[in-house]
Parts: C-alpha cells; sequence; structure tokens
C-alpha cells in the first residue's frame, strides 16, 4: 500500500486519491537503522508555522514505534519530499511541554490521534522536520512548472482550509489558527521572493510584460492587507468562526484569481526562457 501511495504522490505532485485524498501528506526517507539503506514512508503532517512541519509516530495505534521513527533516533538527517520541493531536513523529537501542547492540537483536530494513542499504549511520539540551510530541489522539471505546481500546492491548502473552518464549532481550534497563519507566511514568503527576484528579471528581460507585472504586484500589496486582516482575526482569543469564514472565503478568492491570471501571463514565457 505503502509503495503505491509513493508513486502516486510523485506522479501527481503531491496528491493521491482514495482515503488520503483530502490529508495533507508529506514522503520521508529515512536511514534503516540496520540496514543502512534508505526507507521511504508517506505520513500525515501538521503545519507548525511555517518553520518546520511535524509528523505524529502513530503508526496506525500499534503499539510499537513505527519503523521510520526508529530510524531517526539512530539517524535524524532525513530527506523530505512535499510534492512542490524535495530538501533535507533533521529530525527533532519533541518532549514535555513543546510535545504536549502539539499532540493537544493535533488531537483537538482530529480526534483520531488521541484514538491512536489510547489503542497504542503508548505516548505517540512528535517529530519536527526542520529544513537544513540550502534551496530545495524542486520536483518540477521546468520553471514554469515549477511555478504551476507551488501555485497547485496553495490551492490545495487553501482548500483543506475552508474545509476546516467549514467544519469548526463554536469555537475556533489552535490547530486550525496554526494552519491559516502557517498559509498566510507561505503565501507571504512567495510573494516576497516574486517581488523582490523573479518579477526585476522578467521586467529586465521582457519589457513588453510592464502592465502585467504592475498588476501582480498591485495584487500582491492587495493580498498582503487581506493576510493582514487575516492576522488580527486569528489573533482574537474569542475568534469568531463565521467571520473566520467570511475572511478565509475572501482571501481565497482573491488569490485564486491572481494565480489563474499569473499563469496565463508568465508561465508560457518561463518556460520559453528556460
Amino acid at each position: 500500500m505503502n509503495k503505491q501511495i509513493i508513486e502516486e504522490f510523485r506522479a501527481n505532485g503531491g496528491r493521491v486519491g482514495g482515503w488520503f485524498e483530502e490529508a495533507r501528506l508529506l514522503l520521508l526517507t529515512t536511514t534503516g537503522a540496520r540496514s543502512g539503506a534508505p526507507h521511504t514512508t508517506p505520513l500525515g503532517y501538521l503545519p507548525d508555522g511555517g518553520e518546520r512541519v511535524l509528523v505524529i509516530a502513530s503508526a496506525g495505534g500499534a503499539p510499537r514505534d513505527p519503523q521510520w521513527f526508529r530510524n531517526v533516533l539512530a539517524d535524524p538527517l532525513v530527506t523530505v519530499e512535499d510534492g512542490v520541493f524535495t530538501y533535507r531536513a533533521r529530525a527533532e523529537v519533541l518532549a514535555g511541554v513543546e510535545r504536549d501542547r502539539a499532540f493537544a492540537r493535533a488531537a483537538e483536530a482530529d480526534p483520531g490521534w488521541a484514538d491512536y494513542q489510547d489503542r497504542s499504549g503508548r505516548v505517540l511520539p512528535v517529530v519536527a522536520l526542520v529544513p537544513l540551510p540550502g534551496p530545495p530541489t524542486p520536483a518540477a522539471a521546468s520553471p514554469g512548472a515549477a511555478l504551476k505546481s507551488v501555485h497547485d500546492a496553495f490551492r490545495r491548502e487553501l482548500a483543506s482550509i475552508r474545509r476546516e473552518v467549514d467544519a469548526a464549532g463554536s469555537t475556533v481550534g489552535a490547530q486550525l489558527r496554526v494552519n491559516c497563519l502557517t498559509l498566510c507566511q507561505g503565501l507571504r514568503h512567495h510573494h516576497r521572493g516574486e517581488d523582490e527576484r523573479v518579477f526585476p528579471w522578467l521586467a529586465g528581460a521582457r519589457p513588453d510584460l510592464a502592465p502585467a507585472l504592475d498588476r501582480l504586484a498591485a495584487e500582491h500589496r492587495t493580498m498582503a492587507a487581506l493576510l493582514d486582516e487575516l492576522g488580527k482575526i486569528l489573533a482574537a482569543a474569542d475568534t469568531d468562526p463565521a467571520v473566520l469564514r467570511a475572511e478565509v472565503a475572501r482571501l481565497t478568492g482573491a488569490v485564486e484569481a491572481h494565480l489563474t491570471y499569473e499563469e496565463e501571463q508568465l508561465l508560457p514565457v518561463l518556460d520559453a526562457s528556460a
């Protein structure tokens, strides 16, 4: 089953069907503690603010820790594939209060984690995957395809957050707040990279693109204001789910329209320049 998921994940830019169609998935490659051979496992993950992601060594509620976790105890240097990039990371096992708070967030968002822990008879380890310095490797072969894969990842995450916001009850849970803030940070980082590097390079290479680049830069400023507003809503202790739902819908509409226009204008240019 893992082999099929891994192949589908790699063939479809991180997208899989079946039970895991709407799950946040990554591929974690560890070094076998005994064999020394690479060992790849598909895992569900939790956003954790943009600098790292969290994975939980649940093993589906089995009484023993999964093999991938035993591997990272022996060698914490791992490779992560998120469907858009492949990067090296250090696996850090959380302990004490930090672990307990992270697991409580996960279980509040999805009670299945608590069920796994109850059935396993052990405290489920929570592991942070912290990227090592250096640029990640794009999964796509061309600059245009790489940009499209980044955009599609944002589209999937926006869809996930909209489902989570729609399912929220009378309160906004801690993990949902983290998910939203992580998305905000990711969009800001992506737009900053375009504003500081991609757009100036295109402006020099293709002066005829000036109107489109001006529009895209203006849309970045508009979305920055939307992200600021969303951040203020999330910072409130008593965030109203209905207000959050409306703000996420407004942001989603703006982002999706922006991504579509950017792809229409830039993908052919990026691939031709390559």
